[in-house]
């Protein structure tokens, strides 16, 4: 646990490499952004006010499930640079940015159906 705090750590340029459990908890990540990325893409073609936050999911799980193949990838063959430890770092503070932005457009789901009963009220007295 001590090793986890220290800069050397994190920034080497010759990283060992990732122990069997983390490897696995890589694999399972891995699997649920795929999963996700097929079961977002059945989602995001579904009329509804939700269709744009799928379409981003989507595009986040997308996005994720090739970075998580490329470190997998780069982990197992053992390449200096690119299975270095700060590539998680990064791939972290990405998905954090990334939920955010999908999180700002959950918020506006509310806004966006009374805007559609307002719609459909009006709707249903036009011939």
């Amino acid at each position: 646990m001590n090793n986890l705090l220290t800069l050397k750590f994190w920034i080497t340029s010759r990283p060992p490499k990732l122990l069997p459990l983390f490897q696995s908890i890589l694999y399972a990540i891995t699997a649920i952004f795929i999963i996700a990325t097929f079961v977002f893409a059945r989602l995001k073609k579904k009329k509804s006010i939700y269709q744009k936050i799928y379409a981003k999911l989507f595009d986040f799980s997308v996005t994720n499930s090739i970075i998580s193949l490329f470190i997998l990838f780069f982990n197992l063959e053992t390449i200096p640079f690119f299975s270095a430890r700060l590539w998680f770092i990064l791939w972290l503070i990405e998905i954090i940015m990334w939920l955010v932005f999908i999180f700002k457009e959950f918020k506006r789901i509310p806004k966006k159906r009374e805007e559609y009963k307002k719609h459909e009220e009006f709707k249903k007295y036009i011939p």
